[in-house]
């Protein structure tokens, strides 16, 4: 758990932290009853009721394709004996629970998935669960203002970015004699369309033929990284051009460039996909 990926909530005096795991949000139970009393040893109380691990193993097979029904199955029907015992790990592997997260070190503790953690908050006390919602809802809409603004200022910073493009479309590969001409447009489209398959592998048509219904177009739907690395290679491809590289040669490079800093940005999965698209990039003519 990076530190750069853990934010805090306050609870009522409690500092409650907040993780990204695959992209989820997971509430830490240990922050949430430090001031109950108690404290972690109500988490394995939580645990032990039988109407709690029902709702975990729905949560589950609803969420998690590898989670193991027979061990769920189990430990349901042991459940309400008073010899029953179940903590977070035990939970975790013997039914291969994704929804729930024990960690150990500096920003260890059980860990819940929000949908598990506000269920929690329920049974622990309504009025700290009512808290908690406002207060995560709060830090949602905060991260949403602050994604909208960065994709805002790529997106701006794209635009700009693509006259630089154009300009050096319109000085070095539209001849003189085709000014005033259809073919100009055409000429631009295509160089357009260069960038879109270096970027999201695929062009401005083959996108709106897979999203008929959307509004706008490619750029509109783009992602932040997107954005960023399409920026870069618009400066990129104006110095390609005046440098007189073919048609063919830019794509195939600029691709080459937008894979190696999406890899740099999202990690290897995007990558993964990016270079997936790439292998089956059409040929510009």
């Amino acid at each position: 758990m990076a530190k750069k990926n853990k934010t805090t909530l306050n609870i009522q005096g409690s500092e409650v932290a907040v993780i990204k795991r695959e992209k989820e949000d997971f509430i830490s139970l240990t922050d949430m009853v430090k001031n109950f009393e108690g404290g972690s040893a109500l988490i394995e109380q939580w645990l032990r009721n039988k109407n709690t691990i029902e709702f975990l193993g729905v949560w589950e097979k609803v969420f998690n394709p590898q989670f193991n029904s027979l061990e769920f199955e189990e430990i349901k029907n042991a459940s309400g004996t008073n010899r029953f015992y179940l903590s977070a790990k035990k939970w975790i592997s013997r039914t291969q629970a994704i929804g729930i997260v024990s960690k150990a070190g500096r920003y260890g503790g059980t860990y819940a998935h929000k949908d598990i953690a506000f269920e929690f908050g329920s049974w622990l006390n309504p009025e700290f669960k009512l808290y908690l919602i406002v207060e995560f809802q709060k830090l949602k809409e905060q991260e949403n203002q602050q994604k909208a603004l960065a994709w805002d200022v790529n997106r701006i910073l794209s635009k700009v970015n693509y006259h630089l493009h154009t300009d050096a479309v319109k000085e070095y590969l539209i001849p003189p004699r085709l000014e005033g001409t259809k073919q100009v447009g055409f000429i631009y489209s295509s160089e357009a369309d260069l960038l879109n398959i270096a970027v999201f592998g695929m062009t401005a048509k083959q996108w709106k033929a897979q999203n008929p219904d959307a509004k706008g177009n490619i750029r509109d739907h783009a992602s932040l990284e997107q954005l960023l690395v399409l920026a870069n290679i618009e400066n990129l491809s104006a110095e390609l051009i005046k440098a007189g590289l073919s048609h063919q040669d830019r794509l195939e490079h600029l691709n080459s460039i937008a894979i190696h800093q999406m890899k740099v940005l999202v990690g290897t999965a995007a990558m993964k996909q990016l270079t997936e698209k790439a292998k089956n990039k059409p040929k510009l003519k």
